[in-house]
C-alpha cells in the first residue's frame, strides 16, 4: 500500500533529469528520492516512439518495485511519447514535464510568440504544440529540433558547455527562432538549462527562458497534497541513484546538474529484471 513515507521516483535518459531532482529537493526538502538515469541508452531523443515507450516501461516497473509513491518523468522525449501509456499501467501518479512547461510559457509571453526547442522525438511528437494550442489557441509557436545539445551537455568534462563551437551550434539552431521575434523560449529538454547562458547570448536578454523543472516540482507537491501522500515533519531525506551504465561518468557530470556531489550510485540494468518487475505494472 502506498504510504507518505515512500520516496519520489524520478527518471531520465541520462543526467539531465537531475535538474528536475534539484528543483524537487528545493520544493520538497524532506522527501526521499530514487533517481534512475538510463545512461546505457542515452539519448532517447533520436529513437522511435515505440522504443522510448519500451524503455520507459522498463524503468517505471523498476521504480515501482522500489515502492515509490509518485513517478516523475524528468525527460521530455519520454513525456512526449510515453506519458499516457505509463499512466495507464502505473499504480501511482505519474507526472511529466511538458504541461508544467507550457503553463509557464503562457504566463511569460507578452507578444504571443513562443519558441520550443527539444530533441527530435519531442518536437516530432507535437506535444508542446498541441498543449500550447489547447491552453492558449492564439499563441504562435516556432519549433526547432536540436539533436546536438544533449551530447554536448552529457560530455562529462563540461568543456563544451562554454566553448566557441557550442556558441556556433546554438546560433545555427536558434537563428530562425530569433528572426521570428519570439519573446519566450521553452527548453524542451531537461539537459538544456546548462546552456542557459549561451541561449541568452544568442536570442537576447529580452527572451524569457522557460525551464519546466520548477513548475514540475510545484505540480508534484500539489499531487502529493491531493492524494494525502505529502510527507510531514522534519527529517534528513534519503537520496538513491541508479544508472544503467558508466557510474563514474554519471558522478562526475551529475554534480554540475544537481549543484552538489553525486555519490553512492548503483548499477541497475532494468531490462534484465523487467520480466520480474513487470508484475508491478497494472494490466
Amino acid at each position: 500500500m502506498t504510504s507518505s513515507d515512500n520516496a519520489i521516483g524520478i527518471f531520465d535518459s541520462g543526467v539531465g533529469g537531475l535538474t528536475v531532482l534539484r528543483a524537487l529537493t528545493r520544493e520538497l526538502p524532506g522527501e526521499d528520492t530514487v533517481y534512475y538515469g538510463d545512461t546505457a541508452r542515452v539519448p532517447y531523443g533520436p529513437k522511435s516512439a515505440e522504443t522510448i515507450t519500451r524503455f520507459s516501461l522498463e524503468v517505471l516497473s523498476f521504480l515501482l518495485s522500489c515502492r515509490v509513491k509518485i513517478v516523475v518523468i524528468a525527460c521530455n522525449s519520454a513525456t512526449s511519447v510515453a506519458l499516457s501509456r505509463l499512466r495507464e499501467v502505473s499504480s501511482v501518479p505519474v507526472v511529466g514535464v511538458v504541461e508544467p512547461g507550457v503553463r509557464a510559457a503562457i504566463r511569460c509571453t507578452g507578444n504571443q510568440k513562443v519558441g520550443v526547442i527539444g530533441t527530435e522525438a519531442t518536437i516530432s511528437s507535437g506535444s508542446y504544440r498541441l498543449m500550447l494550442k489547447k491552453l492558449s489557441p492564439e499563441i504562435k509557436i516556432f519549433e526547432r529540433a536540436c539533436p546536438l545539445f544533449v551530447p554536448l551537455v552529457e560530455e562529462d568534462s563540461g568543456y563544451w558547455i562554454d566553448s566557441p563551437l557550442t556558441r556556433q551550434i546554438v546560433g545555427f539552431y536558434l537563428s530562425g527562432l530569433k528572426r521570428s521575434r519570439i519573446d519566450t523560449l521553452v527548453l524542451g529538454c531537461t539537459h538544456y538549462p546548462l546552456l542557459n547562458q549561451v541561449f541568452s547570448e544568442v536570442v537576447g536578454p529580452d527572451v524569457h527562458l522557460v525551464d519546466s523543472a520548477t513548475e514540475v516540482a510545484k505540480e508534484v507537491r500539489l499531487v502529493l497534497e491531493k492524494t494525502g501522500l505529502l510527507r510531514s515533519g522534519q527529517r534528513i531525506p534519503e537520496r538513491k541513484y541508479y544508472v544503467s551504465d558508466q557510474i563514474e561518468k554519471f558522478c562526475r557530470s551529475g554534480g554540475r546538474f544537481l549543484g552538489q556531489p553525486v555519490n553512492q550510485v548503483e548499477l541497475k540494468r532494468v531490462w534484465e529484471e523487467f520480466k520480474e518487475n513487470k508484475r508491478f505494472l497494472r494490466e
